[in-house]
C-alpha cells in the first residue's frame, strides 16, 4: 500500500474504502495477471464503508428517537435513561467521525432523512413505558442539536416549527393507564 493510501486508511476509513474499491476496478480494467476476483474484492471493500454509514444512521436514529421522547413526553422514570443513551450514542458518533471524518458531510442529510420515521418508531415504543400517545410529530432537529450537547428543555428550539421545550405538542395527548 502506498504511503498516501496508508495515511488515508488511518485518517478517513470510509474515504479509503471508496478510493480502494475504485482502484481495484481500475486495476481490473487495465488487466493485470494477478488471479484476483477484482469485482468482488471491490464490492467487499465498499461494503466496509457502507457498514460505517449504516452504523452512523443507526446511532443518529436512536438519538433522534430519544430527543423526541424527551421533548414531548411527561414520563419521569425513563428520562435519565434516555439522556444517558443519547450521551453514549453521541460519544460513539464522535469516535466514528474521528475514524471517518468524511461521514461528517453526510450528517445533515442523514438526520433529515431519518426524522419522519422516528416519530412512528418513538410512538410505537412508548407502550413499554405505559404511555399512550397519539402520533408524535416528526421532529426537525438541527445537526448541532442532535450531535451536540443539547437536550430538550434546556434552550428553546429554533423558530422553524416553533415548538416549545418539553411541553406536549398540539395533537399529542399523553394518557397514563390506571
Amino acid at each position: 500500500m502506498s504511503g498516501s493510501a496508508a495515511q488515508l486508511y488511518d485518517e478517513d476509513f470510509v474515504r479509503w474504502t471508496e478510493e480502494q474499491s475504485s482502484a481495484l476496478r481500475d486495476a481490473e480494467r487495465v488487466g493485470t495477471n494477478l488471479p484476483l476476483d477484482w469485482e468482488n474484492l471491490a464490492e467487499e471493500i465498499e461494503s466496509l464503508g457502507r457498514s460505517q454509514r449504516h452504523e452512523l444512521r443507526s446511532r443518529l436514529a436512536v438519538i433522534l428517537e430519544h430527543l423526541l421522547k424527551l421533548e414531548h413526553l411527561p414520563a419521569i422514570d425513563p428520562r435519565t435513561g434516555w439522556m444517558d443513551t443519547i450521551s453514549r450514542e453521541r460519544l460513539n458518533i464522535e469516535d466514528l467521525l474521528r475514524d471517518s471524518p468524511s461521514l461528517k458531510n453526510q450528517l445533515a442529510s442523514m438526520i433529515e432523512q431519518l426524522q419522519p420515521g422516528v416519530a412512528r418508531l418513538a410512538t410505537a415504543s412508548l407502550s413499554g413505558y405505559r404511555e399512550t400517545v397519539e402520533t408524535l410529530p416528526s421532529p426537525s432537529y438541527t445537526e448541532d442539536q442532535v450531535i451536540g450537547d443539547w437536550f430538550p428543555g434546556e434552550d428553546p428550539l429554533p423558530a422553524s416549527g416553533e415548538r416549545e421545550g418539553p411541553a406536549l405538542a398540539e395533537g399529542v395527548r399523553a394518557v397514563r393507564p390506571d
